[in-house]
């Protein structure tokens, strides 16, 4: 009898063949659009130091720590070590300790598994892969790199083709500067900022009494706040601007201003881009929940598939890395949880798995005095990009194609003595059961005319 009876662990997907080969192609798509854009790729330890971990503020709730099963003799059996639950703790530390021997702007695209120890639910995973883009300046950075960001959005997600999708932009700076034109306190800021981040997902009026009663906001100043981030979120672009520009020209705050102007700058700069307006459009409501974003901030949305919530976010940070140097890196930078889109996406059907095998062709084996032409042919295959497989078990003629046909193969080749004397083989198109006989020696040139 079995030791151990196995089962899924809540939180750890793990996905079949077919549904892998969706997931490949998604990661593979992303990446080469990363790499499109000039974003060079690095890979940090899975494992950090804790002190790193909790130094911009990570969650110890979520964080998994390391620990040996067995200790020696009068060692502890904890370490100092643990999981990272995203990638942009690692990033910050990698920049400061690599900064002298790197390029800046440095540009570069990140795609590990990350680990987070929350509540298991639908949609949230405690092992997930995370693809970021940043780019980090010495110094100051320009506002064209925000821009661009939203043009890598706009490759990815169309690549993907996953239907139609908005990305969402604001800063940060305008709704801290109507906050601070008005007298709130640092200490009513946050979470005022953390309250409008979930109005999406709670609403209006639960985030109206959090205002009230969390960041201590009167009724009447939480009902004009809500008011001007409502308005906004239902005007076009170009007017979201200028009404937010006579704001600031009303309220006279400086960093209202700049922040307005950024926006400006950014969207301006978009457009450039070649990124079409209904991609994307000015939303108030947009302030992400990490308080390391200073400037633009994003978040983006699947139009058909809103309960998906965001398929990736991002924005501008003033200082990346100064819990790990004095030197000021400011960048700009965007995720994308991809575990979590995938899977999603195949639930709701908009992905589909497909077959289960990464090959095309399937070669059958019918006559064990032929071996060795069999295994050439898909040798000649392979070399011509062709992916194949051998079926390299005895097995009945019957048994392989039922192989071929629950593995999704496209074609299997079949040639006994007959055809290999005639020097031919059988190509079978596996959907529709019509054959085709073709030279032996120049099956591959003759498979891409026909298939």
């Amino acid at each position: 009898m079995p030791s151990v009876t196995p089962k899924p662990i809540s939180g750890f997907p793990e996905l079949l063949p077919a549904e892998q080969l969706v997931f490949n192609r998604c990661l593979d798509i992303v990446r080469e659009t990363f790499e499109r854009y000039g974003f060079a790729p690095i890979e940090t330890p899975a494992i950090e130091r804790k002190s790193v971990l909790t130094s911009k503020g990570g969650n110890e709730k979520e964080i998994y720590a390391l620990s040996r099963l067995a200790a020696a003799p009068g060692e502890p059996s904890d370490t100092d070590y643990a999981l990272h639950f995203d990638l942009t703790v690692p990033f910050a530390r990698y920049v400061a300790q690599h900064k002298d021997k790197l390029v800046f702007p440095f540009r570069r695209y990140q795609i590990q598994k990350v680990w987070r120890g929350e509540r298991s639910q639908a949609g949230r995973y405690r092992e997930f892969y995370q693809c970021d883009i940043d780019v980090i300046g010495r110094g100051a950075i320009s506002l064209l790199h925000d821009a661009e960001m939203v043009a890598v959005i706009n490759d990815v997600f169309t690549r993907l083709g996953i239907g139609d999708f908005c990305v969402r932009l604001s800063n940060r700076r305008i709704l801290q500067g109507f906050l601070d034109a008005h007298g709130l306190q640092p200490e009513q800021s946050l979470p005022t900022l953390h309250a409008i981040d979930d109005l999406e997902k709670i609403g209006a009026d639960k985030v109206r009494t959090t205002l009230i009663e969390k960041a201590h906001l009167n009724a009447g100043f939480a009902d004009a706040l809500l008011a001007l981030i409502q308005d906004h979120m239902q005007l076009p672009t170009d007017q979201a601007l200028r009404s937010l520009e006579a704001l600031a020209d009303r309220l006279g705050h400086a960093g209202l201003a700049q922040g307005v102007r950024e926006l400006a700058e950014v969207v301006q700069a978009v457009r450039a881009f070649g990124v079409p307006n209904s991609r994307f459009v000015v939303d108030l409501a947009i302030v992400r929940g990490l308080d390391y974003y200073t400037g633009t901030v994003y978040e983006t949305r699947l139009l058909a598939h809103p309960e998906i919530g965001s398929i990736c976010s991002g924005g501008r940070y003033d200082d990346l890395a100064g819990y790990f140097t004095n030197e000021k890196l400011p960048g700009v930078g965007i995720s994308i949880g991809l575990t979590r889109l995938v899977l999603r996406l195949l639930e709701v059907g908009v992905l589909k798995a497909g077959p289960a095998t990464p090959a095309q062709v399937l070669v059958t084996t019918m006559d064990a005095a032929h071996w060795a032409d069999y295994l050439r042919i898909a040798a000649e295959l392979r070399a011509h990009g062709i992916p194949a497989e051998v079926y390299l078990d005895k097995g009945r003629l019957s048994d392989q194609l039922r192989y071929a046909a629950r593995k999704g193969f496209a074609f299997a080749v079949i040639a006994g003595s007959e055809e290999f004397n005639a020097g031919l083989v059988k190509l079978k198109h596996l959907a529709d059961g019509t054959e085709r006989a073709l030279p032996a020696s120049a099956l591959a040139e003759s498979f891409g005319k026909w298939a």
